[in-house]
């Protein structure tokens, strides 16, 4: 009996995006099977994975933007309630390397007459700071509370010392150690994709033999909800705004390839 050369079978998976390629039997032109000399194939899956924690970090996004008649008495109060809002920071226990300028504007400050026509009042003068916070849970998993120095008290403070001319930009919420959160969504999407796998190979009576190929998709962390608003209305004792930190969510995607024994 005779088998007509390249003839192959393959059982494919849909739903779990498998599929398994097979040189194995073949029926032959009488009815009859005989098996390949070469008898390979592959079975490639889809898996998935996430790992969550507790933020322990938070990035906050301060602005402050000043008037004033000249170009030189704009950019000196600017820079007045900057340093008083830096030095609160520091009082609070915020390093320097954590706080950092991120944009510095000076521009003409204008009005439209009743005439159609832009009229010069003045200059207005800004900078923006981007604050990192950490270590800001408890061992609870909640926020530390300002009588702890938790961020609530500590951004509180910083807008009282800027005073009107300071605006909150928004927040984000994140984990300091992220690789460690990845490993283990890492962990969780190979065992999604070997359980898958295993159980296909199982059914089509083979084995699964090296791995072929990996390739990963990694998306996260999961966008928190951000806090906006102005502070003109605030007090010089702006009272600290609950903070919640909910959860950080790492997810990673991987596509693996095995060969079939």
């Amino acid at each position: 009996m005779h088998a007509r050369r390249g003839c192959a079978s393959a059982a494919r998976a849909r739903g779990g995006r498998a599929s398994v390629a097979s040189a194995g039997l073949c029926p032959s032109d009488r009815g009859g099977t005989v098996t390949s000399e070469n008898a390979i194939g592959t079975i490639t899956m889809i898996g998935s994975g996430s790992a969550g924690a507790t933020p322990d970090l938070m990035r906050v996004s301060l602005s402050i933007e000043t008037r004033g008649d000249t170009v030189a008495t704009a950019y000196a109060r600017a820079g007045e309630r900057a340093d008083a809002v830096v030095n609160s920071l520091r009082a609070d226990g915020v390093h320097g390397r954590d706080i950092n300028t991120s944009g510095l504007t000076v521009r003409a400050d204008t009005v439209w007459t009743d005439g159609n026509r832009e009229q010069l009042v003045g200059y207005i003068a800004g900078t923006a700071l981007t604050i990192t916070l950490r270590d800001i849970a408890d061992p609870g998993g909640k926020a530390k509370s300002p009588a702890d120095g938790g961020p609530a008290a500590i951004i509180a403070h910083a807008v009282a010392a800027g005073g009107d001319d300071v605006r909150l930009g928004g927040l984000t919420l994140t984990v300091a150690d992220e690789e460690s959160l990845l490993a283990r969504a890492r962990d969780a999407a190979w065992d999604h994709a070997l359980a898958k796998a295993e159980q296909y190979v199982s059914r089509a009576d083979r084995t699964l033999g090296p791995v072929i190929e990996i390739t990963e998709n990694i998306s996260g962390p999961t966008p928190q909800p951000r806090l906006a608003f102005a502070a003109s209305k605030m007090s010089a004792e702006a009272a600290p705004m609950p903070v919640e930190l909910g959860e950080s969510e790492l997810s990673t995607t991987i596509r693996v390839t095995w060969q079939l024994t």
